[in-house]
């Protein structure tokens, strides 16, 4: 699973700039054998017959990630930013980070407050964080606007930040865009044990990694008619108030989106007790998944949200292995049950 995760995130994919990542998921399913086909919007959708055709289920996790895009290019050389996806600024100011171009030339950078300089600027620790004060210092010599221009950037080109991944000897891992490559990573290690015969899968399954979560229409489409279950897969929510750790398999039973199916939870709950699963029980406040967009859009199935927990959640993100095995334990045992 980290092996997957790492390839992941090292894969620039900020929502609207997925290809080469599911390419990556791609080469994965033809490698191991599975059919697949990539939609319209750009997901992948693989498919995996099991002893029941008659009734689906469905798993889904988002390769796409935070990300900005080029808004403006300043007199200065340097460039104003828009967000793709919900962040905070100061949570990626000073990371480094690199400029897709139309052209396919990609250039680094770092992003910072246009007050930066503490021997300049007295209350720059004070300073507003945001789209007028945010900017890309690219690692080029230029100084205008024209000189920018004359390197291939333009408005519209893409904006990855860097992951810097590291596993830690104490198990930890620790990245950018583990929300929600460590979920992919996850479902593909899940494919790779159904492909060997370790996994009996009770149910066909669907594997749908979607690429426009992060922007709030993700897995919504292409869902095929006989699913009566979908299960996202995607990160558990961390902080003051919450359940969800680093360690265990977050469950969840609500987000802004609203309750999800009780049933479903209950029996991830029961599967997690009967084959000693760590797991939390958590909601989240400000949130939603591939399954509540699947919901909102119409679809008439059962549906559930899981995922490890992720700490710092669109920030400085971490999680360790633990949390990883119990995620991947709980999902094995779900594949060969009954539906609920």
């Amino acid at each position: 699973m980290v092996s997957y995760i790492t390839d992941l995130v090292s894969i620039p994919s900020p929502s609207g700039y997925t290809e080469a990542a599911i390419s990556y998921v791609a080469g994965f399913m033809e490698d191991k054998g599975v059919s697949y086909q990539i939609t319209n919007k750009g997901a992948l959708l693989a498919s995996i017959k099991g002893q029941d055709e008659s009734k689906h289920r469905l798993l889904t996790a988002h390769v796409d990630t935070l990300g900005a895009m080029v808004k403006e290019i300043k007199s200065n050389g340097r460039l104003r930013l828009t967000m793709i996806g919900g962040f905070k600024w100061n949570s990626v100011e000073g990371e480094y980070c690199k400029i897709h171009t139309a052209t396919g030339k990609e250039y680094t950078g770092t992003i910072l407050i246009n007050q930066t300089s503490v021997h300049v600027y007295k209350n720059a620790g004070e300073a507003k964080r945001d789209e007028t004060t945010i900017e890309v210092r690219i690692d080029e010599p230029v100084k205008s606007k024209e000189e920018t221009g004359a390197l291939g950037i333009s408005v519209g080109d893409f904006v990855s930040f860097e992951p810097r991944i590291e596993q830690t000897e104490s198990g930890f891992l620790k990245s950018r865009h583990l929300d929600d490559k460590a979920s992919v990573g996850i479902l593909l290690h899940l494919v790779d044990l159904i492909q060997k015969g370790s996994i009996a899968l009770r149910y066909t399954t669907h594997f749908l990694i979607s690429n426009n979560e992060e922007i709030g229409y993700g897995g919504n489409s292409n869902i095929p008619d006989q699913t009566v279950e979908y299960l996202a897969v995607d990160m558990g929510a961390i902080g003051e108030g919450q359940a969800t750790d680093e360690y265990s398999v977050s469950i969840c039973a609500k987000d802004s989106s609203g309750p999800y199916n009780y049933k479903l939870r209950q029996h991830l709950v029961n599967l997690a007790k009967e084959n000693r699963v760590d797991y939390r029980v958590d909601i989240y406040p400000y949130y939603g998944s591939d399954a509540s967009a699947a919901i909102r859009a119409g679809h008439d199935v059962v549906h559930g949200l899981v995922g490890p927990g992720i700490d710092a959640s669109h920030a400085f993100e971490r999680t360790h292995i633990s949390s990883l095995r119990h995620t991947a334990n709980l999902l094995v045992h779900y594949l060969q049950s009954e539906l609920v």
